[in-house]
């Protein structure tokens, strides 16, 4: 069954996610100066880097395995602390920090729209609209989002 938040229950896991995408940051900042050096481990070395007698193997091997550990993390920590929470996570929701927290608006079911670093949930859109339709959330409209029964 889909949970639907009110703005006020979407807003209190803000610094939940904030804390989540900063950590996410720093992993996918760990992946780029892996994959940077693994770069030039494979531009001076080619695929005999690999090779057991190779002075840099280990140290290609370490990159590689990093690279897959802070993956392994992200996805868990997306799964665990950002999908757990009932939220949706949008396409380009990664690299932005965006999240849509579904809620009730009107009869019809509606996204409460935020991105890491904005404040507050000020933004809203229908679901078939995404980012791009983005609409600022009115103190009316607060109101009565995620309210079950409401006539609008």
């Amino acid at each position: 069954m889909q949970r639907f938040f009110t703005v006020r229950e979407a807003e209190t896991l803000l610094p939940r996610l904030e804390a989540t995408f900063a950590q996410i940051r720093l992993l996918r900042e760990e992946i780029d100066t892996r994959m940077d050096q693994i770069q030039i481990l494979d531009a001076l070395w080619g695929k005999v880097v690999q090779e057991p007698a190779n002075p840099d193997r280990e140290e290609f091997l370490a990159h590689r395995a990093g690279v897959k550990r802070a993956i392994g993390e992200i996805e868990r920590r997306v799964e665990r602390e950002i999908l757990g929470l009932g939220v949706r996570f949008p396409q380009g929701g990664l690299e932005r920090g965006l999240v849509d927290f579904p809620t009730r608006y009107r009869g019809r079911t509606v996204y409460l729209c935020w991105q890491a670093g904005e404040s507050g949930i000020v933004a809203w859109h229908e679901v078939e609209d995404g980012f791009a339709g983005r609409r600022p959330l009115t103190a009316e409209e607060a109101i009565h989002m995620g309210r079950e029964g409401e006539d609008g």
